[in-house]
């Protein structure tokens, strides 16, 4: 597969789907029928393909590999440019393996305007593994907000009753925030004289001039991530969006932020990173302790979860802006294993709201008495997005805070923290779930997970275990390039002129 351009198979092999369900004609029942068995071949196909980036994917070197590269605009020296390295590949393979996921536990809960739904998601898979795979600033930027419309979409169609309210509210957070990126982008392409990623990475732009632009930066990965205070759009989307839509926004879509600092803030702009360093400390713990405690407080499943979304999150940006070996590291693993996660405990909710249409947790009550699979695969989720050691969340957390204790002795108390605060609020939807006596007539003939609903959480269980028992083979593939990331920051840094870097505040 090395002769062939793999990259643009994956990301544009979805789009081929789309328009095969696209000319798809019948009876309603028929055409149906036929858009969940071409969107859910076409992603597998499509999940197949991707696993030869890992199979083929060349440990130990930091350079970007499947390079793909051809003229675009020559004249404004644009072009289209792909390629992965150990940062990017692993979220093009996560993107994948869960769109398939996505379909299949769509299959029955999507009842009206089934075309458009699989044809949503499958632009959708094309746009999120796009942006992952660009190396091109301007096609970076057209995948990154590309996202947004179909997802837009899947959440104002096919979402709970205040599904327009969140869309809107959606759209418009996360857009305000790309119009700075987008300024950002303007501005480095008339220093840089092109837009070509590799090209920006080697770069050094003036001290004066990162300010500015790191700034522009935050403001569209802060609010994709997201950071508090610009997270109040999550719970609203989580909540309304069909139960594959929030699978996808938690994921995927929240680690585009993560994505980004890693990519642009810390390599192209490591002066005003360094000087921002306690800003984005400060605002990651309160987002870890605050939302916890609000998580505490929810009486809605999803709610709940998606607070927590906001706290796993806080403990990226805190490893991320460590720059430190286990930091860096331990952000990658942690944004891997939350995309697992996550998604795993939305459809966990969206396995008994299909049976009871309710996502309040007053709701339910002693399910492990009718749901014994159900409270099985629920409490290995649950520990795991606690940080269980022998899970994927223990890892991370542990690397992260194994990084911030070397910058930073008070910050990581206060970061371990919150895993107290995670336990607490997890445990407590568990037990008021799971536990407890099934008395509930509405509860009495609930049924435990069917064999399509196994066949969707079996590949999650294993990774999350796989992940937590032998990390390696995930670390391996992200170290070279987290190495060469750390030592072009710090040469950086040492190159800079002293009296220049004052002019920019104290570093850390």
């Amino acid at each position: 597969m090395s002769d062939w351009p793999v990259l643009s198979l994956v990301t544009f092999l979805p789009l081929v789907g789309a328009a095969f369900v696209l000319g798809i004609r019948g009876e309603p029942d028929v055409v149906a029928r036929n858009a969940r068995y071409v969107a859910l071949w076409t992603s597998l196909i499509t999940f197949v393909l991707s696993l030869f980036l890992w199979f083929d994917f060349e440990r130990g070197t930091a350079e970007f590999q499947f390079v793909e590269k051809a003229d675009w605009l020559p004249a404004f020296n644009i072009s289209y440019h792909m390629g992965v390295d150990g940062i990017s590949v692993l979220f093009v393979l996560l993107s994948t393996l869960l769109t398939p996921l996505c379909i299949i536990s769509s299959w029955t809960a999507i009842q009206s305007r089934v075309k458009e739904y699989m044809i949503a998601f499958l632009m959708l898979e094309t746009l999120m593994v796009g942006m992952f795979c660009a190396l091109d600033f301007v096609v970076f930027y057209m995948f990154y907000e590309g996202v947004l419309i179909p997802m837009f979409l899947i959440i104002g169609i096919w979402g709970g009753p205040r599904r327009v309210y969140a869309a809107f509210k959606f759209f418009l957070f996360t857009l305000a925030g790309s119009v700075l990126l987008l300024l950002a982008l303007l501005a480095m392409y008339v220093e840089v004289g092109t837009t070509d990623i590799p090209t920006m990475l080697a770069y050094d732009f003036p001290r004066d001039m990162q300010l500015w632009l790191w700034l522009a930066l935050f403001a569209s990965f802060a609010v994709k991530i997201p950071m508090w205070p610009v997270h109040t759009w999550l719970p609203d989307a989580h909540v309304e969006a069909p139960t594959a839509g929030s699978v996808v926004l938690a994921a995927v879509l929240l680690k585009m932020g993560g994505y980004g600092f890693f990519r642009f803030s810390l390599p192209m702009l490591p002066a005003a990173s360094d000087f921002f360093t306690p800003f984005i400390f400060t605002l990651s713990i309160v987002a870890i302790i605050y939302t916890s405690l609000v998580a505490l407080a929810q009486e809605d499943m999803k709610k709940l979860i998606a607070y927590s979304s906001v706290a796993h999150m806080g403990f990226v940006t805190l490893g991320a802006f460590t720059v430190t070996q286990q930091g860096m590291e331990g952000a990658l693993f942690q944004m891997l294993s939350h995309g697992i996660v996550s998604a795993a405990l939305f459809l966990i909710v969206g396995v008994v709201y299909d049976r009871v249409h309710s996502r309040l947790i007053v709701t339910y009550e002693g399910l492990v008495e009718r749901m014994p699979a159900y409270s099985l695969v629920f409490m290995i989720f649950m520990l795991a997005s606690v940080g269980l050691p022998g899970t994927s969340g223990f890892v991370g957390e542990l690397l992260v805070l194994v990084g911030i204790f070397q910058v930073n002795t008070w910050v990581a108390l206060l970061a371990a923290s919150g895993m107290v605060l995670g336990a607490a609020y997890m445990l407590y939807l568990y037990r008021r779930v799971i536990f407890g006596v099934l008395t509930k007539e509405n509860l009495l003939g609930i049924l435990d997970l069917n064999r399509r609903e196994v066949l969707v959480f079996a590949p999650l269980v294993f990774l999350v275990f796989w992940m937590g028992v032998y990390p390696m083979p995930v670390l391996d593939v992200m170290s070279a390039s987290v190495d060469n990331l750390i030592e072009n920051y710090q040469a950086a840094l040492a190159a800079s002129d002293p009296a220049s870097l004052a002019a920019l505040g104290p570093a850390r």
